[in-house]
């Protein structure tokens, strides 16, 4: 590989490289695991908890069924469900039929999952019967032949199972009405999987595990194909860098983020799976009262999260109370962490928020903070083992140290390319390098800083603002509680930069935010307009969608 400056700043026992064929596929590595922590437990939701020998189970048998119902090795099988003790047995049981995962958000509309289902092909799909009337009213539209129909006290057994489903059927009315022929429930799939085996297929280093699906750098939402290679390097590296802080057998993780979101699904579903740890799963996190509740519950020991969420934690009296002293680190990914929300919850909890970068075209992280406490805050760390970054400029070469460029990276976590895409892949991949469409900078210590998306950046009379900057000022301001800017067009400058308040204290007034944007930021920087909202719109893992602010620029 080429220099890799940030090498000589690695914590102790961190390798440069990983040993990528350290398992032959996923199914290797997953089989492992969970043999080796069969009577642990794996999975936590709602008041139930299975272990990695019950997941092991439910999962070859669904595996088998799946492969009953006419399925393919290669064949494409959606899961839309949010985190439920069902995703991880669902999961699995496609990764060992050889099935390829298409991993869908349960909050998209019927034109978007058209879209996706059609554009990976979905021949069937595991979904929550919340959003049954959906695949309904599109499944015509579909390749889908096969169904399985789950609902969300499904899995919690006993007397707790049905008064769940009760609750959310008929007292808050969650599920619309739905008809669908020819479906199969999760647990009856799982019964009649006893009556089959697993039939082998050629489990290779460069199958393809998942269409993980993303608006990319580019256009439309595509699907990115990740490869047993990707997922396990990883994995691997992403273990590397952890491997600093835990301890196997003695972990619980808190999982708030969505597994079918490409971080939680390779860092909390199968990194910490390589410690046995325990996955504590947060159905809503945006009920910020039952992260809370998890918290209380359990000694949590890591946390994954976003910017967003630790900011709405903090701004709640019952987490602020709650006893860390099990805590080892929170690693927030997705967006850029604010100083402000940094400092606040290292004031409140002791720890800082570990900072990573990546994307889902890379399997998913680039760069990670160190856990041993070096972290340099407003930076996103150093570059993961086997990985080579570079800061490319406009002219197409690679720019010197602390100068601002597109991050391209390199390493076995790349994925493949988008599924049936050629064009759009090669427009982010060239020799083995993938564009990240991200503004940043390498400094002399070869820690990674992200500035803001290329696509995001502002543009005022030929002077380039970059959101998270302006952001990271105003958040600091104590009457703000979340803010968000963008551009917006401008007769005078080309654009100017409109600012989004959801404020702290009802007090706050216009003038009084104009007066602190022009004592801390540049006068090209500052805000023409200034909107306050109750709310901002937000993505299902809790970032903010810039997009849906902007006028005139899509």
């Amino acid at each position: 590989m080429e220099s890799r400056p940030w090498l000589k700043n690695y914590p102790n026992g961190l390798p440069a490289n990983i040993d990528v064929d350290k398992y032959p596929n996923l199914n290797a590595f997953i089989s492992e695991a969970m043999e080796k922590f069969a009577a642990k437990p794996a999975f936590y939701c709602m008041g139930k908890t299975l272990t990695y020998g019950e997941i092991d189970k439910m999962s070859r048998l669904l595996a088998g069924y799946l492969q009953s119902r006419g399925l393919k090795p290669g064949d494409r099988v959606a899961i839309m469900m949010p985190n439920l003790l069902q995703y991880p047995i669902a999961l699995f049981a496609c990764i060992r039929a050889g099935l390829i995962v298409v991993n869908t958000n349960p909050l998209y509309t019927p034109r978007e999952m058209v879209h996706q289902f059609n554009d990976s092909g979905v021949k069937g799909i595991i979904i929550v019967e919340n959003f049954a009337s959906h695949l309904q009213e599109i499944l015509p539209q579909t390749q889908i032949e096969t169904v399985i129909l789950t609902s969300i006290g499904e899995m919690l057994g006993g007397i707790k199972g049905p008064i769940v489903n009760f609750v959310v059927r008929r007292i808050k009315r969650m599920v619309p009405k739905f008809q669908l022929a020819n479906t199969v429930c999760f647990r009856e799939a799982i019964d009649q999987g006893k009556r089959f085996t697993i039939l082998p297929f050629n489990d290779t280093a460069d199958r393809v595990i998942s269409h993980q699906y993303t608006g990319g750098t580019t256009g439309v939402a595509k699907g990115a194909m990740l490869t047993n290679r990707n997922l396990l390097a990883n994995m691997l590296q992403i273990k590397a860098c952890l491997d600093t802080t835990m301890k196997e057998g003695e972990e619980i993780t808190l999982c708030p983020l969505p597994m079918y979101h490409v971080f939680a699904f390779v860092v909390n579903c199968l990194a910490m799976m390589s410690y046995g740890s325990l996955n504590i799963l947060v159905v809503n996190a945006r009920d910020y009262k039952s992260v809370i509740k998890e918290f209380k519950n359990h000694n949590i020991t890591l946390m994954t999260g976003v910017n967003s969420l630790f900011n709405a934690l903090l701004h709640e009296k019952e987490f602020r109370a709650l006893d860390f002293t099990h805590l080892k680190a929170a690693v927030g990914g997705a967006m850029a962490i604010q100083r402000s929300v940094n400092d606040e919850w290292k004031a409140v909890t002791g720890k800082n928020l570990v900072e990573g970068y990546g994307m889902t075209e890379s399997s998913p992280v680039i760069s990670v903070n160190p856990l041993d406490g070096s972290a340099r805050i407003g930076t996103v760390g150093l570059p993961v083992p086997s990985t080579e970054v570079r800061i490319m400029g406009e002219n197409g070469s690679i720019q010197p140290v602390g100068e601002a460029g597109e991050i391209q990276a390199k390493g076995p976590q790349v994925m493949l390319g988008y599924y049936n895409k050629p064009e759009e892949t090669a427009k982010v991949i060239h020799d083995g390098w993938l564009s990240t469409g991200d503004v940043g900078l390498l400094d002399e210590d070869g820690y990674l800083h992200v500035v803001d998306r290329i696509k995001d950046m502002i543009i005022v009379s030929g002077f380039k603002v970059f959101p998270n900057e302006v952001e990271d000022v105003i958040c600091a301001h104590p009457k703000v509680k979340e803010c968000a800017a963008v551009g917006i067009p401008s007769e005078k400058s080309g654009e100017c930069v409109k600012l989004f308040i959801v404020k702290k204290d009802s007090s706050l007034k216009e003038k009084e935010l104009m007066e602190y944007c022009r004592e801390n930021l540049t006068a090209y920087k500052v805000p023409k307009e200034i909107e306050f909202r109750d709310s901002l719109s937000k993505s299902d893992v809790g970032k903010i969608i810039r997009k849906d602010l902007r006028v005139g620029r899509e």
